[in-house]
């Protein structure tokens, strides 16, 4: 009897363990699967699908990626923090061009993954997938583009779960919820009237763009309670504007922004039309300042946070006079995605929150003067 009830026992534990290694979820599109649970080898494709990833840790688990991670390394945080992740196989091309459209099936079979992980794609594109695939495929979201939707909480609650990195997931979570309450902390108490207006151009949109370009939504603006100029204006696709530039100079911002992805544009421009730039007040007042880009394959939640701490410096240097943005960018950097790369972004993309040096325009050789 005895014999038979440790055989008992032994069986009950080893059915508790098969169905401990597989876990029934509802992914970011509703759609319902059966996946491993703790996966060896995962791939994520599409937009910010591997950020979430390098965000919880998991990083280890990757067996491939995607072309467009290789091939335009700069600008995302959680790629210059992991380069060694270029020698991985290729798992297709990846990019714009690839949202919500099937993968390379060869590519993606080719490394054998355990599950897959999609972004920017609907439910009909990801079941059609796992179906020629035969393999799990879960869908995340990071909300509406160009924004921050707290949808990604769930996204990273939801991958958390699957690959046993629930504690990272809340821990990224209360992180980037703590930054931001600091940052209201510090400047709720300014009344609308007193608002400062603020503009932000230069922001890519399928590439990398001039001064015109902004976004309505803008949310390191929104995180430290100034007004964003842009924001009644009907964006064309999501949140992003193109803002007439006679608008803009008609609305005539206090303070303006100008994303690192766009600055070059910016200055090409400034040498072409040195009067359009002086007649804004904020070039006039040296109120011009530069940011990270953060809307690049995704949002890169963490320069966001790291924009927004710089903006804050800049317009309430009061209240924010325990702040140095670059180091605060780095405690962030280091947090998300775990390596301090604020120098490899400051490289590329210039000073976070740097007064505009206005040499290029008042210089003598500027065409117009």
């Amino acid at each position: 009897m005895k014999k038979i009830i440790i055989i008992c026992l032994i069986l009950t534990g080893m059915t508790n363990i098969a169905i401990a290694k597989t876990l029934h979820i509802k992914d970011m599109t509703g759609r319902s699967v059966i996946v491993p649970f703790d996966p060896a080898k995962i791939i994520c494709i599409g937009p910010g699908a591997l950020r979430l990833i390098v965000y919880l840790n998991a990083q280890d688990k990757l067996a491939g990626v995607e072309d467009m991670e290789k091939l335009n390394p700069g600008g995302r945080p959680y790629w210059i923090a992991n380069r060694h992740l270029a020698k991985l196989p290729r798992i297709g091309p990846g990019g714009p061009n690839s949202i919500n459209k099937k993968p390379d099936l060869e590519a993606v079979l080719n490394v054998h993954p355990d599950l897959i992980f999609m972004t920017q794609a609907d439910a009909q594109t990801v079941s059609k997938t796992q179906k020629q695939l035969g393999i799990p495929i879960v869908a995340l979201s990071y909300g509406e583009f160009a924004t921050f939707d707290e949808r990604i909480y769930d996204s990273l609650k939801l991958a958390g779960k699957i690959l046993n990195r629930d504690k990272r997931a809340e821990a990224i979570i209360g992180f980037i919820e703590t930054a931001r309450e600091e940052l209201w902390e510090k400047t709720k108490g300014i009344v609308e009237s007193e608002k400062p207006d603020v503009f932000v151009g230069g922001i890519g949109f399928r590439g990398a763009c001039g001064i015109e370009s902004t976004e309505n939504n803008y949310i390191p603006i929104k995180w430290v309670n100034a007004k964003n100029i842009a924001e009644n204006i009907t964006a064309s696709t999501g949140s992003h504007v193109f803002m007439d530039k006679e608008k803009l100079l008609a609305m005539n911002p206090g303070s303006i922004f100008i994303d690192g992805g766009g600055l070059k544009l910016v200055e090409e421009d400034m040498l072409k039309k040195p009067e359009y730039y002086k007649a804004l007040k904020a070039f006039q007042q040296k109120r011009v300042y530069s940011l990270l880009p953060f809307n690049f394959y995704a949002t890169n939640v963490e320069t966001a946070l790291a924009d927004a701490y710089a903006i804050a410096k800049v317009l309430y240097p009061k209240a924010f006079a325990d702040i140095d943005p670059e180091k605060k960018a780095d405690e962030i950097y280091a947090f998300m995605v775990g390596k301090p790369v604020y120098a490899d972004m400051k490289k590329d993309h210039g000073k976070i929150g740097a007064e505009y040096d206005m040499k290029l325009l008042y210089s003598s050789s500027s065409p117009g003067n």
